[in-house]
């Protein structure tokens, strides 16, 4: 169904607000600190909604929200941050993705600092959860904010993967939307807070034939 231009404005405006509201929460759950992490979602028109750089996201104003072409373009609003060319690379990637979130969170960004990691899954699947909601989670090695081989590693895993650590640095999340990727970001969090709640002690791990009925 083709939206007229007042749907997709309505609509557009919804997700403005919607940003701003789901910034804020973050920002007051302690999820984001400073001017840390970025949201974007892919709009009813093709383009992008994301945060400006420096912004925080306790204070993200809905006008001000950058619009950017998915071939990078900057459309309207404030400048947008320089990550958004990762955010780009899961769009235009994987059609499923229609929301990224990326912070700066305790408890995950702990977890991408660690040594040994497992590359391809950094969160061993010890809850049902995080199986359900995001998969396996890779780890991207490190590079610097706003580096574009970041865009470039994340675009190679996008069509498999929902999920991802930067070592050194966070989690990106994808989501249907931007709630449901909020969501996995949430779920994902909890997860690596239990990992270090657990510490040393024995983990009992799902098997495989858990894991797979998880996925089924």
């Amino acid at each position: 169904m083709t939206l007229t231009t007042e749907q997709l404005l309505a609509a557009e405006q919804r997700s403005r607000e919607e940003m701003v509201r789901l910034g804020a929460s973050f920002f007051q759950r302690g999820y984001a600190t400073g001017s840390a992490g970025n949201l974007s979602l892919l709009l009813a028109d093709g383009t992008l909604l994301a945060t400006p750089t420096g912004s925080c996201l306790g204070e993200l104003q809905a006008e001000r929200l950058s619009k950017v072409s998915l071939s990078g373009e900057w459309l309207s609003g404030d400048k947008p941050s320089k990550e958004i060319s990762f955010h780009r690379a899961l769009y235009l990637n994987n059609p499923a993705c229609k929301a990224v979130v990326h912070l700066h969170c305790t408890y995950l960004t702990a977890l991408s600092c660690l040594q040994g990691l497992d590359t391809e899954n950094a969160i061993k699947p010890f809850t049902p959860y995080v199986v359900m909601r995001v998969g396996k989670v890779p780890v991207v090695p490190y590079y610097r904010p706003g580096d574009e081989r970041l865009a470039h590693d994340l675009a190679k895993l996008a069509p498999t993967h929902r999920a991802f650590l930067l070592a050194n640095h966070g989690p990106v999340v994808t989501g249907k939307d931007l709630r449901a990727a909020a969501d996995n970001t949430e779920e994902m969090e909890d997860a690596a807070k239990l990992i270090f709640t657990l510490g040393d002690r024995p983990i009992r791990y799902l098997t495989d034939d858990e894991i797979a009925e998880l996925r089924s």
